[in-house]
């Protein structure tokens, strides 16, 4: 029986609910659009203290290799995220095919399977294979607590007396 092919949207909120378990306590998802000088817009993001993990989301390979030439991914340092991985169905990208310090992951259905590159928690901190774009990042998290202060949530984060 051939398995159902993912969308690139249900990619995304496996992506973030892999972030969320992997315990990245700030996650986004392709939903979140905000307006970074390098045009970059994660397919899913996660923060926790001192690092970021970006996951983009392949459909097809033909969109793997359109990815490549991004400016983000020619020049790594414009790119968000200390570490950086791919998810897809196993079909789409072969570990041979990653650019250097780039992950995989595979989806099969909900579920994750870790192919490459995948840090333990200690080197999760300690070894980071990218110094991500922290004001690209800094631009990114600033947008969406803008938007919280816009739309009147932003007194939420403090504690009540």
């Amino acid at each position: 029986m051939a398995m159902t092919e993912l969308t690139h949207s249900e990619l995304c909120l496996i992506a973030e609910k892999f972030l969320k378990r992997h315990g990245f306590g700030v996650v986004f998802h392709d939903r979140y659009q905000a307006t970074i000088e390098t045009g970059e817009q994660p397919d899913a993001i996660g923060f926790k203290n001192n690092v970021s993990l970006l996951i983009e989301c392949k459909t097809s390979r033909s969109d793997f290799f359109a990815d490549k030439k991004k400016k983000f991914r020619v020049n790594q340092n414009l790119g968000m995220g200390d570490w950086r991985f791919y998810l897809c169905s196993p079909d789409v990208i072969r570990v041979e095919d990653l650019p250097e310090g780039w992950g995989l992951l595979y989806a099969h259905g909900n579920r994750v399977r870790k192919i490459h590159g995948f840090p333990t928690n200690a080197e999760l901190i300690n070894n980071k294979p990218f110094a991500g774009n922290k004001r690209a990042e800094c631009d990114f998290l600033y947008g969406a607590l803008r938007r919280m202060v816009i739309r009147g949530y932003f007194d939420d984060i403090y504690i009540k007396l």
